[in-house]
């Protein structure tokens, strides 16, 4: 019984993420089957033995907290898109990638880091763990390139203020290859 609650609080929790988004898993896209390869720095290539299987184009914001007088990163949130600009995901603190067409999840850590001018740097992410048979189901590694904006502000903080800074991105998603 409880897991029965627990699937119908996820189907909820998804169908109000889709209709906030304005989309349903009738009218959003899956990937594209051939996703176009993406640049990335040498310090963020993925390894051998996986191949890119999504890209999406992420706007949102990094929210940092006021710790000890400085500013530290407490979250992401940002909503993924498909080439047509139709909303395919989520993404949040975690970091964790929720598709709001399958409701496949993927968690992940950065392993390596490329910094940008003016941005939040560049990351290469390992997957920790994916939930589900959609998307994200199998990913391996995640790239965020083309960063722009969502650089925690300049000096020093008091108190425990919160600021969020917009920022954009190109998410690519990899599978082991077969």
């Amino acid at each position: 019984m409880k897991y029965a609650k627990r699937l119908a609080l996820t189907a909820t929790t998804l169908a109000a993420a889709t209709a906030f988004l304005g989309t349903t898993a009738g009218n959003a896209a899956p990937a594209d089957t051939a996703p176009k390869p993406v640049k990335a720095p040498a310090a963020l290539k993925v390894p051998d033995g996986n191949k890119l299987t999504a890209v999406y184009a992420a706007r949102g914001v990094q929210t940092y907290t006021c710790t000890d007088g400085a500013w530290k990163l407490l979250e992401p949130a940002a909503t993924l898109s498909d080439k047509r600009g139709r909303a395919v995901a989520l993404h949040s603190r975690g970091p964790v990638w929720v598709s709001t067409v399958d409701g496949s999840a993927v968690n992940a850590t950065a392993i390596a880091s490329s910094p940008r001018t003016d941005a939040v740097p560049e990351l290469l992410l390992q997957a920790t763990a994916t939930r589900g048979a959609g998307v994200f189901a199998g990913v391996s590694y995640i790239q965020r390139l083309n960063t722009t904006g969502g650089v925690a502000p300049a000096g020093a903080c008091t108190g425990t203020d919160q600021t969020s800074v917009a920022y954009s991105a190109t998410y690519a998603f990899y599978k082991p290859a077969k």
